[in-house]
């Protein structure tokens, strides 16, 4: 256990101390945030703050994992190793789009078809990597059959399994960029929800088939379920630190970077920890932003109404008169009780398998 606390303070110490640099850095050389002529007028003053602040999470998370490796003398294990793959993967692509966005000075970025080439790139070497490295039990850092608190059903087979996880990445990446239009709003959500994964990863160590002499039916079968609670401390810790400078007013944003990297650890860790369907719920807000654009889009096309006044969901209560605090707040108040909802169904899946 001393690894998740070094990795979550590592992480933590890194990111309050290193951000602020960065801020700097980027100021100095002009990276500044570019806001559409289209959105809320009040964001008008965010303009030139420096984005891209998703490199010093990412770079915070992958040092902490190290650090405390060589502390405790253990040894990574590849479902962590992977994890952090795909999360600094899907930042390289959030990164080469933030900085089209800066330099080219528009607010697209990337091309569509070259940003989902990216994502996609990762998302399924990913999900091919993660179907192997067995270890003694025969158990990979992914299963073939999907999962909710833990597998079930039948195997769906290695092409089907790309597919899921390749939806369930770009969801969540995706989720998440659109989340983050608020100061604080998509980090302080993504603190709430690594938290949740630190103590699933605990908890699956604990009652882990492989520590059970007479393994029941309510153990888990995870590859790697401590280390995994290690990489989701470290997220934390590196998040929680962030949202010290990405707090209202901002002084910095994740921008894509972060973003995009974010949704991808989120979904890594869902699937190495066999919890595939039940990220949607401990991901709720992130879930109900997505579904707003959704709605946003279909109503519209089909129509020509809009269900509400701007989507993702965030802007349309700006636009309602509630402040961007008051926003933030009362969404984060609603992403911790997706996460007491998400926990309690979990912690319902073992009791029902007892």
């Amino acid at each position: 256990m001393r690894q998740i606390l070094f990795s979550g303070a590592i992480g933590l110490f890194l990111t309050l101390i290193g951000t602020p640099l960065l801020i700097k850095l980027l100021a100095r050389k002009g990276y500044g945030q570019y806001i559409r002529d289209d959105g809320p007028r009040s964001h008008g003053s965010k303009k030139g703050t420096p984005t891209m602040g998703g490199i010093s999470f990412i770079l915070a998370t992958i040092i902490a994992y190290a650090l405390t490796k060589v502390i405790t003398s253990s040894d990574p294990t590849f479902s962590g190793v992977l994890v952090l793959f795909l999360f600094a993967g899907m930042g390289l692509v959030g990164f080469l789009d933030d900085y089209i966005k800066i330099v080219k000075q528009r607010s697209l970025g990337l091309r569509a078809k070259a940003k989902m080439a990216g994502q996609l790139i990762v998302g399924v070497a990913f999900a091919i990597l993660s179907l192997n490295f067995a270890d003694s039990r025969n158990q990979t850092p992914a299963s073939d059959r999907l999962s909710f608190t833990q597998d079930f059903g039948w195997q769906i087979g290695p092409v089907i399994f790309v597919i899921w996880a390749l939806f369930m990445i770009l969801a969540m990446s995706n989720g998440v960029n659109l989340t983050d239009g608020l100061d604080g709003l998509a980090t302080g959500a993504s603190v709430m929800v690594f938290g949740a994964y630190t103590f699933i990863g605990v908890w699956q160590f604990q009652e882990s088939c492989a520590n059970q002499p007479t393994a029941g039916p309510a153990c888990y079968e995870v590859r790697d379920p401590l280390d995994l609670a290690v990489v989701a401390s470290a997220l934390m810790g590196a998040c929680f630190g962030f949202l010290w400078w990405n707090t209202s007013p901002a002084k910095i944003f994740m921008g894509d970077t972060g973003s995009l990297a974010l949704g991808g650890a989120l979904a890594g860790l869902a699937i190495c920890s066999r919890t595939e369907l039940l990220l949607a719920i401990l991901g709720g807000l992130f879930v109900l932003i997505t579904m707003s654009v959704v709605i946003q889009v279909g109503s519209f096309r089909l129509t020509g109404r809009r269900v509400f006044r701007m989507a993702p969901l965030q802007h349309h209560f700006e636009l309602k008169g509630w402040s961007e605090v008051l926003v933030v707040v009362r969404f984060w108040i609603i992403q911790g009780m997706c996460v007491i909802v998400g926990l309690g169904i979990f912690y319902a899946g073992w009791r029902a398998a007892k």
